[in-house]
């Protein structure tokens, strides 16, 4: 699949379930996403059902016009949905991609999803579309996800200080993560084969993530 026909992509394994967000989605989305923890670090928040609206419009016209790849986390499971992840700051020349905009509601947290998203979002990046770098950024103060993001491989590299306004006027500074091409296939085998992730019994993800970039 080429990097201009990713609008229609979904994603998967055993565990989960990666697909477009839908209109159809926003009672599904409305049952999770009024968890204050899950929007602490992000520029965004979802707190009234006119910003789940928002929310649910901005992912379906970015992934339309190819700004972001936004998707639906399903739980293989249960068949619901529990989150949701994106492709984005898309790069076709340069063979780089940001995997980000990501969050799950309480209940997905420390059972395997987490772990199961990036593997399936990594397969397709490396393997498919062919990226030489992958990579991840979340705010400072971020403990929750960075540990899940050092669990999975991926080598911290730098702060950008004063990144960003938040909500409520503080600066964020944020850190930037990356795996490369030449790293994958050992990254995958060690931190994701060997932990059965993307099984229907894989095992549990170590670090509770709810955003691990915006």
């Amino acid at each position: 699949m080429s990097w201009d026909r990713l609008a229609g992509l979904e994603l998967g394994n055993e565990r989960v379930t990666l697909r477009r967000i839908r209109v159809t989605d926003t009672e599904e989305f409305a049952r999770i996403v009024y968890e204050p923890d899950i929007w602490r670090y992000f520029v965004q928040r979802i707190e009234t059902p006119d910003d789940l609206h928002a929310f649910l419009e901005t992912a379906i016209r970015d992934t339309l016009t190819g700004t972001r790849i936004v998707f639906a986390v399903v739980d293989e499971s249960t068949g619901r949905i529990v989150g949701s992840c994106a492709y984005g700051n898309l790069a076709p020349a340069d063979r780089r991609l940001e995997i980000g905009w990501s969050w799950l509601y309480a209940g997905a947290r420390r059972t395997g999803v987490n772990r199961a998203v990036k593997l399936a979002l990594l397969d397709h990046a490396f393997d498919v579309l062919g990226c030489e770098r992958v990579e991840f950024k979340t705010d400072v103060l971020n403990t929750g996800a960075r540990a899940g993001l050092s669990g999975i491989g991926a080598t911290e590299e730098g702060v950008l200080r004063s990144f960003n306004v938040m909500p409520g006027g503080r600066r964020r500074d944020v850190v930037y993560y990356s795996i490369l091409r030449a790293e994958w296939p050992a990254v995958r085998k060690e931190r994701f084969e060997a932990t059965g992730a993307g099984k229907a019994d894989g095992t549990p993800d170590a670090t509770a993530v709810s955003g691990t970039t915006d």
